[in-house]
């Protein structure tokens, strides 16, 4: 070590040096993208580095089919994970997106499955072969859980984290662990040991976080169906950043238990729990995890987990289009346009608009405009007094430890405080229970927040809102996560909904009422607003759908007919008019 170094500085070229010794040099890219390449999603398919077969594996199915090919024998586990193994690998090389990297264990363990399903007959699981990756704050024995810390480094885990003993008992194959941000309180993903992640679609925009890599990875196709973490936005956000489907349950649904996170056990008790879920191409990807996870009892691998399967959960019956011999009652959807903290941009506003018009016409939905406005500005101030419940003091012991700097997102956002006393978090848990309960009226006609609640005689399935007041913006200018922490606060399943890419013409629109006094909120927004809008461009368009507690199963319903119904919007008529 040369007195210039720090300690961490050490330790992140050692571990740096141990990711790369892990991809096979046949694997490595011969050249690297022109620097005015902005989009990397097609350098897999062009690189040289995958056959023919591994392109179409990886391109042509999504985890729902490979899963069913896999079990009829018609593709082989080795061949699948192999495949994406290599472009994980290559994906790692352009968006810095892996941390612990398996790809040796994983095509082991791949072999041996095909050998179980030949000798057998017999699948292992609902997953069998199925490679999947994790967020880094997964424990997996013999693997580090460093979640970006270096004095956290070459500590490897002696036990599993409870979900990961479940998707191997699922038959599930963990090819690698992917990158977050430092503290994993950042909406950009950036640590001193692994890097930045990038977004591939769009090298100027971020990726988002805490589960960054995942959106990064998956977005790729380095991975077909990835695991995250939720406790502010951090599923919803980085799928929203890379165009995916990412949903975050209800605490007690999908197992949690063993998960490093950089503070002391029990921490997270006193705060707001942090939920696992799934993040994939499409939603019938996200109800095959769940399905696997709750056919395999979560409850006797967590404690905390609920005793259901997922034939035990509740479920809906308004998906079903009415017809004259049907009596199936409509699809209700709320729609809610803004939280009263942020006004979204006009990119948001434009894709509400349409999507409010699209299911109006929709004969199998009901569509109701929600105002929680008096709600969602109260969730703000409750979820930010207990996300500083031990006012960040573990997380910069650990930084000092090493003399490890903060992150460029970090800095005007986190300092060490005091712990918040027992009465405060008592009086700020009192709170939110009456948040909560408050809640329970907005899926109620007569609850007091729907604009046009006559002549309905029925309760809400669910409501859709933005995942953000602004597109995915560039690296390190995330604003607020007002609009998805609001959710875990309250404990509301929400997933995120790819709508359609962002256009150019999605970039004339003026912001309304500019007399008024904005809060910094507002301000920051319309400085995003105010300077280069091209630097939207190569995002996606996508909303958040949010349903009552526990009702996971009827959130999957509604965001299978939601992805149905709103395809049309994919279409550019633009550009259609033109041909």
């Amino acid at each position: 070590m040369s007195q210039t170094e720090a300690p961490w500085q050490v330790i992140a070229r050692r571990k740096q040096q141990e990711q790369s010794d892990t991809i096979p040099k046949s694997w490595t890219l011969k050249t690297r993208p022109a620097a005015d390449r902005i989009n990397v999603l097609a350098i897999p398919r062009e690189c040289g580095i995958l056959n023919t077969r591994e392109i179409e594996i990886t391109e042509k199915y999504d985890a729902t089919a490979l899963v069913q090919e896999l079990a009829a024998k018609r593709l082989k586990s080795v061949d699948v994970v192999t495949a994406f193994c290599k472009r994980a690998a290559i994906a790692q090389q352009l968006t810095n997106c892996l941390t612990e990297i398996m790809f040796d264990e994983a095509i082991a363990r791949a072999k041996q499955l095909d050998e179980h399903l030949e000798r057998t007959g017999k699948p292992m699981g609902p997953l069998h072969g199925l490679p999947i990756s994790v967020k880094d704050s997964f424990k997996i024995v013999g693997r580090d859980a460093s979640i970006g810390y270096a004095s956290l480094c070459f500590k490897p885990a002696e036990t599993n984290s409870a979900l990961i003993e479940m998707l191997l008992q699922a038959g599930a194959v963990i090819h690698c662990k992917t990158n977050i941000p430092l503290t994993l309180q950042a909406l950009d993903s950036h640590n001193n040991v692994f890097g930045r992640v990038l977004n591939p679609a769009n090298l100027k925009l971020t990726a988002g976080g805490s589960s960054g890599g995942e959106g990064a990875l998956i977005a790729m196709r380095g991975s077909v169906l990835g695991v995250g973490t939720d406790v502010g936005g951090s599923i919803r956000i980085p799928a929203m950043c890379n165009g995916l489907v990412g949903m975050k349950p209800s605490h007690g649904r999908i197992p949690y238990a063993g998960q490093e996170n950089g503070s002391i056990p029990g921490t997270e008790t006193l705060g707001i729990r942090s939920v696992a879920g799934p993040i994939a191409h499409n939603v019938r990807d996200c109800e095959l995890f769940f399905k696997a996870i709750g056919d395999l009892e979560p409850w006797t691998y967590d404690p905390e987990c609920v005793a259901q399967t997922w034939e035990q959960q509740v479920v809906r019956s308004a998906i079903r289009t009415p017809s004259l011999s049907d009596h199936m009652r409509r699809l209700r959807i709320g729609i809610v346009k803004t939280d009263g903290i942020t006004t979204p941009l006009p990119p948001i506003q434009t894709i509400l608009e349409e999507i409010s018009n699209t299911l109006k016409s929709n004969a199998a939905i009901q569509v109701v405009e929600l105002d929680v406005t008096s709600l969602l500005s109260q969730c703000q101030t409750v979820a930010n007094g207990l996300f500083g419940v031990d006012g960040a003091n573990t997380a910069f012991d650990l930084m000092e430890a090493t003399s490890e700097p903060i992150s460029p997102w970090l800095k005007s956002r986190l300092r060490r405080k005091k712990s918040l006393a027992a009465d405060k978090i008592r009086d700020l848990q009192a709170r939110r229970n009456e948040l909560q309960t408050r809640f329970l009226d907005i899926w109620k006609p007569h609850g007091g927040y729907w604009k046009n609640a006559s002549g309905s005689a029925g309760n809400l399935d669910v409501f859709i809102c933005p995942v953000a007041p602004h597109p995915t913006p560039a690296i390190d200018t995330w604003n607020t996560v007002s609009y998805t922490s609001a959710f875990n606060l309250l404990d509301l399943p929400a997933a995120t909904l790819p709508i359609r890419p962002i256009r150019a013409s999605d970039l004339n629109g003026k912001i309304s009422d500019e007399s008024s006094a904005p809060n910094g909120w507002e301000k920051y927004n319309r400085k995003l607003w105010d300077g280069d809008r091209s630097v939207f461009l190569g995002g996606t368009l996508c909303v958040q759908v949010v349903s009552q507690r526990k009702q996971e199963r009827v959130l999957l319903q509604a965001l299978s007919k939601l992805q149905d119904s709103l395809a049309v919007l994919k279409e550019d008529k633009a550009v259609k008019s033109k041909l």
